[in-house]
């Protein structure tokens, strides 16, 4: 386990205690993190068969923040855990040593997809400029996920965004000088949500707007 899980990662999320994760985080195997769509998601992670597992196999709730690729020069069952197709969860240590020893380094578990729950509304971290936008997803209730994200501003129609990378979806439009709307729906649920005037009109790169919505 390194920093990465704490800070940044490939789902973009930045410092995790400050954007709202904490510790309680996984980097998930290529499989798991399904090329971006995974990050946000939700999982109940319980130690199984191992000398290592705490008495009652207790349960560590954990959202996936970050992507642990292959490891192409180690075997699948000998160092490279994260080789496709195996699952496999990359805790970040608070998170592992709720359900076992850390002196351990890896266990088998026993996971469930479950549902997320989060404080407040959708958060939305810009980057970017008036003519080209860059928005981080986070705090994702429900499912956790994103599938599809629409803007608009006050002097445009809906323009469909193109996912970037982990949890971040851009438009090439101008649309500085304007207050902004955003329609998101969840990969997991496909719900639908609008989110209106999340933005003001002097909104600005590097700034965070929070909605007044989230998925259930």
């Amino acid at each position: 386990m390194d920093a990465r899980t704490i800070v940044g990662g490939a789902c973009g999320y930045g410092n995790l205690f400050s954007t709202g994760y904490g510790t309680d985080t996984a980097a998930l195997s290529s499989v798991l993190f399904n090329n971006g769509y995974g990050c946000g998601q939700c999982f109940q992670v319980r130690c199984a068969k191992s000398q290592y597992c705490y008495k009652n196999s207790p349960i560590a709730t954990i959202t996936a923040t970050n992507l642990c690729p292959p490891n192409w020069s180690q075997d699948s069952n000998h160092g490279g855990w994260c080789n496709p197709p195996r699952t496999h969860f990359d805790m970040a240590k608070p998170a592992f040593m709720k359900i076992a020893q850390w002196k351990a380094g890896i266990v088998p578990v026993l996971f469930r997809r479950v549902t997320c729950v989060r404080k407040g509304g959708v958060r939305l971290a810009f980057q970017g400029n008036g003519y080209w936008l860059l928005v981080y997803v986070m705090n994702v209730g429900g499912g956790g996920d994103i599938a599809n994200m629409w803007v608009k501003g006050s002097k445009t129609g809906w323009i469909s965004m193109s996912h970037n990378w982990g949890a971040s979806y851009q438009a090439f439009a101008t649309l500085g000088g304007q207050s902004l709307s955003f329609k998101l729906t969840s990969y997991t649920s496909h719900q639908t949500i609008i989110a209106y005037n999340v933005a003001p009109s002097n909104w600005r790169a590097g700034m965070t707007y929070t909605s007044n919505l989230n998925f259930h």
